[in-house]
């Protein structure tokens, strides 16, 4: 069975009990079912090397000011004089 990457194109050759419908002709002129992969590791991240990191940092800066700023409204809302009857 051949196994062939969606996302670069690659192709390769492999035992299998998969089933498919799809035929392709491999380099050695004979016709192999040809099973379509979502991702291998000829294009996942980790093996590539062309992982993206997540900016942790940004985020709990973020955060902080946001939690800062809620303090902050909370503080000004208990300064002022509530403006209830009694």
């Amino acid at each position: 069975m051949v196994f062939k990457d969606v996302i670069n194109g690659e192709m390769f050759l492999s035992r299998s009990c998969a089933h498919s419908k799809e035929t392709v002709t491999w380099e050695d002129g004979k016709q192999y079912p040809l099973y379509l992969l979502g991702i291998s590791s000829s294009s996942h991240p980790f093996y590539t090397g062309k992982q993206t990191f997540v900016d942790t940092a940004g985020r709990v800066d973020k955060y902080q000011q946001r939690l800062a700023k809620t303090e902050a409204a909370k503080a000004s809302a208990a300064a002022k004089p509530s403006k209830r009857r009694k």
